[in-house]
């Protein structure tokens, strides 16, 4: 009897659409939620037993209240903006105008709590794949263009890949760029026994408010950051990391490869990535599960992109122009 190996379906998570992506003979399956694009878990067999790597939302309210921004598609920016304020072509823009002290912040884009349009949700010999879109970045305060976002997720035999397509549709020029918020866990208990290794050469230094340092001093060689590289595969321990790396090193296919490996029970990842940072996160600061998950980000650009002369050629969108970003996960055992 033929066994179809790969499968995507529609399915829910309480009142939360979500879809199944599933691979038969590797004993793999992805589920992602509509809300956010957020996916919220990615079961693999190891040993002949099940282990979900993701640690996403839980249930349907948090996939609502989006806590943590776990698995979070970040556009049309990653991470933080400095004070909410930024200039682009000369033009000073706010995006939280009327907003003064401790209550400005904004971070990780505008599509987390944004409901995507399903356009494929597909199954043949070589994957499963679902593509989310959404036409939500539209002119707003401190943000005037548009931005349509096209995010394919596809899991095949080598794992899981992310797929984007930024589509400036608007009649001038854009900042924008490309952010995931991946958190994973190997094992239970905390993160400190896992082995972590970063192929980056710089580490991205910032201030108190997680916001890179003006300049040439917001990179620093590994070689004088020494508790913070992980060039070589080593134990994370007790190290507080919340940090991007950059100039990173591509292996022989071109993909950027970050691990992560559990040694007690063999589990590992690889977060790969074709260009831009890596941004690591140990989990010291979630409202739950403290040191429970690692995030590992691969994002087009640092956070704070948007207020650097040094990256001013990599998040300008000409309008009609179109930009991708590809990333994914995959196995090791």
């Amino acid at each position: 009897m033929n066994v179809t190996r790969y499968t995507a379906e529609h399915s829910r998570l309480g009142d939360q659409e979500i879809v199944v992506l599933s691979d038969a003979l590797e004993h793999r399956c992805i589920r992602i939620a509509r809300r956010g694009a957020a996916l919220i878990g990615f079961e693999a067999r190891f040993d002949g037993a099940l282990r979900d790597l993701a640690d996403g939302y839980r249930d349907a309210a948090e996939v609502a209240s989006q806590p943590g921004s776990r698995f979070a598609i970040m556009v049309p920016f990653a991470g933080r903006i400095a004070d909410a304020r930024y200039s682009f072509d000369d033009q000073p823009q706010d995006l939280q105008p009327g907003v003064v002290g401790a209550e400005r912040g904004i971070r990780h884009g505008f599509v987390r709590n944004v409901d995507f349009d399903i356009t494929v949700l597909a199954a043949d010999d070589r994957g499963a794949r679902v593509t989310l879109v959404t036409k939500a970045i539209r002119p707003q305060p401190g943000y005037l263009h548009a931005i349509d976002l096209v995010v394919t997720f596809t899991l095949d035999a080598g794992g899981l890949a992310l797929e984007a397509s930024m589509h400036n549709v608007g009649d001038s020029a854009a900042p924008c760029f490309f952010g995931w918020h991946p958190y994973f866990r190997l094992a239970d208990g905390d993160v400190d026994g896992w082995q972590l290794q970063i192929p980056a050469e710089t580490l991205i230094r910032t201030d108190a408010a997680l916001i890179a340092l003006p300049g040439a001093a917001a990179y620093v060689a590994l070689d004088d950051a020494p508790a913070l590289d992980f060039r070589e595969q080593r134990r994370i321990g007790d190290s507080i990391i919340d940090q991007g790396y950059t100039d990173l090193q591509a292996d022989a296919d071109g993909r950027i490869r970050t691990h992560l490996r559990d040694p007690v029970s063999g589990r590992g990842i690889a977060v790969w990535q074709e260009h831009g940072v890596m941004h690591a996160f140990t989990a010291d600061t979630v409202s739950r599960d403290v040191r429970r998950a690692i995030a590992l980000e691969p994002m087009e650009c640092m956070a704070d992109a948007f207020n650097r002369a040094d990256c001013v050629d990599a998040i300008r969108l000409e309008p009609g122009a179109e930009r991708i970003f590809r990333c994914g996960v995959e196995i090791k055992s």
